[in-house]
């Protein structure tokens, strides 16, 4: 990553520049001369213009080829084609210019080699290196496109994909208000009911008055703790039929293992009796734990185990699929559920891989 960071600034230039320019006067320094002080003029004329390279691609790439096609304009110095410049240069073109402009400047490169150079053997290694230049600037353009491409692909998805676990929390919160909104409206009205009897019923009966505003605090009270526990209380078929509780668990796993899981079930601590709305929400999240084992993860076995404490009943859903140890997204709507539902009882969800296997958690307060 920082050497990424280093090749996109300046300074990268700056050194690449300065490599190129003692390349090429390395022959004048390190072979017996004289040679004439033009040579060392040219060979680092056609290398420092790198340094702007990324800001004027065409313009270095004529200067660094004007000042390496005069290098032999005189006899006293050392024989060496003077390719470093140009070539970058051409790469540089070649990556970043516009079609037009890369073609043009290759042209230029091609023809002015040939007319320049002494030898056929010079002159087909400059056609060579040149082409090879060019073609590397269009390789890391493409590259370098095809990276925005998958790097705007995946922001997109992301996107989408918090946008869609936005939806499904919006859902899910939308049946909640369903659900408390028939629970509080059958208590209010209860409590509206009695209190508007109570004048009438205090003058003509004061006993059946002491029941009535009984009746309003139980209604009261119940209507308290549904607003607390923020719980949706569902039943699958509308019937009115007993809700699912924490002693219906055996059958759930025996019905899990009937799909082809095996399935362990562990109870730690002494087991008490629920409220009805915790007890439905300790169900739902273990029912719905282990759907997603059956239907996404492809696995062998699943564990559920129960830790009944002091302040808190603790769940854990522990499976050996394709989840374990791998980064897996927890954005799917069934762990959104899985939260919501936790939530609702004032308690805590959380799922997510681990060496042992993908793991579900939650911690509901007694």
């Amino acid at each position: 990553m920082w050497l990424g960071r280093w090749a996109r600034s300046p300074w990268s230039d700056v050194v690449l520049a300065v490599c190129a320019a003692v390349a090429q006067l390395w022959p004048l320094l390190s072979r017996d001369g004289p040679w004439h002080w033009w040579g060392y003029v040219v060979a680092a004329g056609s290398a420092l213009p790198l340094v702007a390279r990324r800001r004027a691609a065409l313009p270095v790439l004529l200067v660094s080829y004007a000042f390496s096609a005069s290098y032999d304009l005189v006899d006293a110095v050392a024989s060496q084609p003077l390719w470093y410049g140009p070539l970058i240069a051409l790469y540089t073109v070649s990556a970043w210019s516009g079609r037009w402009v890369r073609w043009g400047a290759l042209a230029v490169i091609l023809g002015g080699g040939l007319l320049t150079v002494g030898s056929s053997d010079t002159a087909f290694r400059g056609v060579v290196v040149s082409v090879t230049a060019y073609a590397l600037g269009r390789a890391a353009a493409g590259s370098r496109a095809h990276t925005a491409i998958l790097t705007e692909r995946a922001a997109r998805l992301e996107r989408e994909r918090v946008l869609e676990a936005e939806r499904a929390a919006e859902r899910e919160r939308a049946r909640i208000a369903r659900e408390m909104h028939d629970i509080l409206a059958h208590a209010v009205s209860l409590m509206v009911v009695q209190a508007e009897a109570g004048p009438v019923v205090v003058r003509a009966d004061p006993e059946r008055a002491v029941a009535t505003f009984d009746a309003i605090a139980a209604a009261g009270r119940d209507a308290m703790d549904q607003l607390r526990r923020m719980l949706v209380v569902l039943r699958e078929d509308g019937s009115g039929a007993p809700q699912a509780a924490v002693e219906d668990l055996p059958d759930l796993v025996r019905q899990a293992a009937g799909a082809g899981l095996e399935v362990g079930y562990e109870v730690a601590g002494e087991p008490r009796p629920l409220p009805p709305a915790l007890g439905v929400a300790v169900y739902r999240i273990i029912q719905e734990a282990l759907t997603n084992v059956v239907k996404h993860a492809g696995a062998s076995r699943a564990d559920v185990r129960l830790s009944w404490q002091e302040q808190e009943l603790a769940i854990e859903i522990r499976d050996n699929g394709r989840g374990a140890g791998a980064g897996l997204p927890s954005g799917g709507n069934g762990l959104i559920g899985i939260r919501e539902r936790a939530a609702a009882c004032g308690g805590t969800a959380s799922a997510g891989p681990e060496p042992a296997g993908f793991t579900v958690r939650a911690r509901l307060p007694l």
